[in-house]
């Protein structure tokens, strides 16, 4: 048995792994897209997306969760030939065929009759899995293979995937780790912890830093605001259409909540804010996760016991069509009414935020929130880089001056941090014989491994390769 890393090497996107069971036999774990400069090592960027390794003997696809960056390749995985079902939780599967319509859309083709074929060709082959339930993989050779998703808390219907291959004193079990979520990712429930498994492949995308707790990072946005708010300014938030926008919006709900009678600024209560959302993306998500609910925490589910509405409150205004879209962009550079816009578009380089950002970062009266990882090689890693010095960014082939105040809160990120990955290791009953680091740039990654070694030192930890890793006792 061995593994092979497809993408997600050196970078955090394109993440696509295979677990070669046998010589007959293999799955992949996610197939998506590439962002920015990263790429696979084989070929695979953002601009080439076809599938550069053999799929032949690949069975099926087990998907961790719906990011772009974890699914966003499956319409080209279908174009080379792949056969096979795709497995994820049962969230997952509503939300799945959401994701790829858009990026067929965006990415592919506009026709009409070719999208409708490919998602027919999904609906077909999507196989939702319960939390908690172990799922046998057709095989053809004589290795058996069963999958189990368990909770990992980083957007809804995320999940990290525990196989076993082999049967008695042969059985190997491998887990991957998708991409772990914070233990107070507002909506969700906090990950599962495994018990044991030979070998690990973990991500390691904030394996370097620590993000604050849950009550410092929504007191430092409710500050961002009124900061903001004074000058008259809007706020605007590159948002990621699924997870990151629906907590945001839910903290964004209790922030008006808590303050309801209050002044934000100057002759502004917090009543009159307006919360701008500028998805459709985004706000079909947000109605499938209010679809979902029984997948909500405790908390949010007391919430809406007690009559609020953490995902469709008053204030929130949502908008739709492009023409409306474009006369918001230009109603708020030209008025400068204070509101918080969260656009399309988590790291900048496309979506509606671009818009937006053409229009306001020259403004010193706006301000840019990063609430999400950046990144290299995408706008947004420059804004958050060269904004804080007046430097300028490329939108379009443009170069926009940089006046606008920029912000980053790290702790709203849906990813674990080094805390939350090092005790999803340290708190296994029987620890992994071996560790592979993956979805991180080098740097987090070794940071992480570093770290890894003291705290489980009878571990074998490795750092990212795109070569095959064979398995304990393979």
């Amino acid at each position: 048995m061995e593994i092979l890393h497809h993408g997600a090497v050196g970078g955090v996107t394109g993440s696509c792994h295979e677990l070669r069971v046998d010589e007959r036999d293999a799955v992949l774990i996610d197939c998506g897209l590439f962002q920015g400069a990263e790429n696979s090592g084989k070929g695979a960027n953002a601009v080439d997306l076809a599938i550069e390794f053999s799929i032949e003997h690949v069975r099926a696809l087990v998907v961790t969760h719906v990011h772009i960056d974890h699914v966003g390749r499956i319409p080209y995985l279908l174009a080379a030939g792949f056969t096979g079902s795709i497995y994820c939780s049962q969230p997952s599967a509503r939300l799945l065929p959401v994701v790829l319509e858009d990026a067929l859309k965006v990415g592919v083709t506009r026709n009409k009759r070719l999208i409708e074929r490919v998602m027919r060709r999904l609906q077909q082959i999507i196989r939702p899995v319960d939390y908690g339930v172990w799922q046998t993989i057709d095989v053809r050779g004589a290795t058996p293979l069963v999958v189990q998703f368990r909770r990992a808390g980083h957007i809804l219907g995320s999940a990290w995937v525990d196989f076993r291959c082999g049967a008695g004193e042969d059985e190997r079990h491998v887990i991957f780790s998708g991409d772990l979520g914070a233990t107070e990712t507002p909506l969700l429930l906090p990950p599962d912890q495994p018990e044991s498994c030979d070998m690990l492949v973990l991500e390691s995308t904030y394996g370097d830093r620590n993000h604050e707790g849950r009550a410092r990072r929504q007191a430092a946005l409710e500050d961002i605001i009124r900061h903001a708010l004074k000058d008259a300014g809007t706020v605007l938030i590159p948002a990621f259409s699924i997870g990151r926008t629906q907590e945001l919006l839910y903290e964004l709900e209790d922030i008006l909540y808590r303050n309801r009678g209050k002044s934000a600024a100057d002759d502004l209560p917090w009543d009159d804010l307006e919360i701008v959302l500028d998805s459709p993306l985004a706000a079909r998500f947000t109605d499938l996760y209010r679809a979902l609910r029984p997948y909500w925490d405790d908390e949010a589910r007391t919430r809406i016991a007690q009559g609020r509405h953490p995902l469709n409150f008053d204030q929130l205004t949502t908008i739709d069509g492009h023409e409306d879209h474009l006369r918001v962009v230009r109603y708020l550079a030209k008025t400068g009414r204070p509101a918080v816009v969260l656009a399309a578009g988590g790291m900048c380089a496309g979506g509606r935020v671009v818009n937006y950002l053409k229009a306001l970062l020259g403004d010193a009266r706006n301000d840019i929130l990063f609430v999400g990882y950046q990144a290299q090689g995408t706008p947004g890693r420059d804004i958050q880089r060269y904004g804080p010095t007046g430097g300028y960014v490329g939108l379009d082939g443009e170069r926009f001056d940089i006046r606008a105040r920029v912000h980053t809160i790290a702790g709203y990120s849906a990813h674990a941090d080094q805390s939350g990955l090092i005790d999803f290791v340290r708190n296994m009953t029987t620890r992994p014989q071996r560790i592979r680091l993956v979805h991180g740039e080098p740097a987090a990654s070794a940071v992480l491994a570093q770290k890894l070694r003291a705290y489980v030192a009878a571990t074998e930890v490795a750092g990212q390769h795109a070569g095959p890793d064979i398995a304990p006792d393979a």
